[in-house]
């Protein structure tokens, strides 16, 4: 038996190959399971709240008074973080949020060749069996700036959840961002 992440996982040699090389047997999938849900608020560089209108099906950043906060509508997001086997992508997360009555949550699809942010109403899955639309892995935004963070889409490597002025609002967006460059419109603080 062998002890990692404080949890045991059984791993039985069925035969030793060439080279003196062990090969194993039930060994963990790929699988995410859900971990733990934080409630957050998000906030661009800004500090504007991002605030998500399923019936204008839109999401963008907002000026929010302290009585709008209060009230919730579309702000308090669930971000619910899943284990995974391959830690060195970022922590897997998805987003759902609460308007009214109904829970809705982020993922991204495919439209006219560009891939776009959704809400849909429903609920994260506890399991994500493989690739799934719904996660992003949340990663500091640089290194010296240990409280905001980034979030790349799973899916599509460089694709980062960022803003764009779209007349009066700062519509959330999927931005392609190359390695090294810091782009602040993708900086966000929980």
């Amino acid at each position: 038996r062998v002890k990692m992440n404080a949890e045991e996982i059984l791993m039985c040699p069925i035969k030793l190959g060439k080279n003196f090389c062990l090969y194993f047997d039930e060994l963990e999938c790929d699988a995410l399971c859900k971990e733990k849900t934080l409630h957050r608020v998000l906030r661009n560089v800004n500090s504007q709240l991002l605030v998500v209108r399923p019936d204008l099906n839109v999401a963008a950043f907002e000026d929010v008074t302290d009585q709008e906060m209060q009230s919730g509508k579309g702000m308090l997001f669930s971000i619910h973080c899943y284990k995974t086997t391959t830690p060195l992508a970022g922590m897997p997360v998805a987003f759902s949020v609460q308007v009214e009555d109904k829970s809705y949550y982020m993922c991204c699809e495919r439209e006219c060749g560009e891939t776009i942010i959704r809400f849909k109403e429903g609920e994260v899955p506890k399991e994500i069996p493989g690739e799934s639309n719904i996660i992003f892995f949340k990663k500091t935004f640089t290194s010296c700036c240990s409280k905001a963070f980034k979030f790349e889409y799973s899916m599509e490597q460089g694709m980062f959840l960022a803003f764009e002025e779209e007349g009066y609002l700062r519509k959330l967006i999927l931005k392609k961002v190359s390695k090294d460059e810091v782009d602040e419109t993708m900086k966000m603080s929980l």
